[in-house]
């Protein structure tokens, strides 16, 4: 059997300010447009996770509402999980491997550099940096989450949003 995990990096921030915490910063317009045009790319393969799960930062979550309802993902489905936001690869490892074997897909929006470090860690291929607005599918032929480990998985695929035509 095949599991696929997307690992989404959120798109494109406001900048940094002293005046808004990180946890805060909200997508630009060309974020929104990014994370639209992920969604749709998705809804044209007909991919429609069992599971997204997101960082509770403002951010990766207006990415995953805004992929999910071009997947027509019930935007109520979407669980915020505040360790993404500043998690160790460790600690999105663990999550991965704690998943639910009833669910074949997953999503993860969350943020870089354990985003990154997480794909090349699963699949063992050198994705380098990972920009914002894209998404690593990697693919494990295993019959539970649990069975996934280091370099056990295939990059089947990185997309960068702002590369994809509208």
């Amino acid at each position: 059997m095949t599991k696929r995990l997307y690992l989404v990096r959120h798109a494109k921030t406001e900048e940094r300010s002293m005046d808004m915490r990180d946890f805060d910063r909200e997508l630009t317009s060309r974020g929104m447009q990014d994370s639209t045009h992920l969604g749709k790319y998705y809804a044209t393969k007909s991919m429609i996770p069992d599971l997204i799960l997101s960082s509770d930062a403002a951010r990766a979550r207006e990415t995953a509402e805004l992929i999910a309802s071009q997947m027509g993902y019930d935007l109520s489905r979407i669980h915020l999980n505040h360790e993404i936001y500043e998690a160790s690869v460790r600690t999105l490892f663990q999550l991965v491997t704690q998943l639910k074997d009833e669910w074949d897909s997953v999503m993860i929006v969350g943020h870089n550099p354990v985003m990154n470090y997480l794909a090349e860690y699963l699949s063992g291929a050198e994705i380098g940096h990972m920009f914002t607005g894209s998404a690593a599918c990697i693919a494990f032929e295993v019959e539970s989450w649990s069975e996934v480990s280091q370099s056990s998985g295939t990059l089947e695929e990185y997309v960068i949003a702002k590369h994809l035509e509208s």
